[in-house]
């Protein structure tokens, strides 16, 4: 069972982008929810949310949370939803997302995921201008980002 929903974690990325003065896009969030899930999914070995997350042609998408925000399309997210209530683990796990990948920009953060195992396996076949809708597996981006906590990526 998961910690909390994608909602959360999103409302948790805005609201500390925010708070940084440095709003971010819908592709940009998109990203560090997929990496919020993966580095979660490495280290505690279950999800931090059940949302699917689907290997679009910008990289991973949390559709639920895509639709969401969808309005603002590539301009930053104005909506400030403020700061979920979740529990010191996770907060300080999705401050370290933020150290890490935040100061990315949304195009980096994309050429990032697509250089990655867990978005190219789903993906596979699919050309990468094509639609598509294949779920990224949470085993394989609990695989891949724990080979990585060992050094083997």
């Amino acid at each position: 069972m998961a910690i909390a929903k994608a909602s959360e974690i999103a409302s948790f990325f805005l609201a500390f982008s925010h708070e940084c003065g440095d709003p971010i896009s819908n592709l940009k969030l998109q990203k560090l929810l997929y990496y919020a899930q993966a580095w979660w999914l490495a280290i505690e070995d279950k999800p931090l949310f059940d949302e699917p997350i689907e290997a679009w042609v910008h990289g991973p998408v949390v559709p639920s949370e895509y639709h969401r925000f969808k309005g603002w399309a590539w301009k930053p997210i104005e909506d400030n939803p403020g700061m979920p209530e979740l529990g010191a683990a996770v907060l300080l796990h999705l401050e370290d997302v933020m150290d890490v990948y935040g100061v990315m920009t949304a195009y980096q953060l994309e050429l990032l995921t697509h250089e990655e195992d867990p978005w190219k396996h789903a993906r596979a076949g699919v050309a990468a201008d094509e639609p598509s809708n294949a779920p990224i597996s949470q085993d394989s981006m609990k695989m891949y980002y724990r080979a990585r906590l060992n050094g083997q990526n």
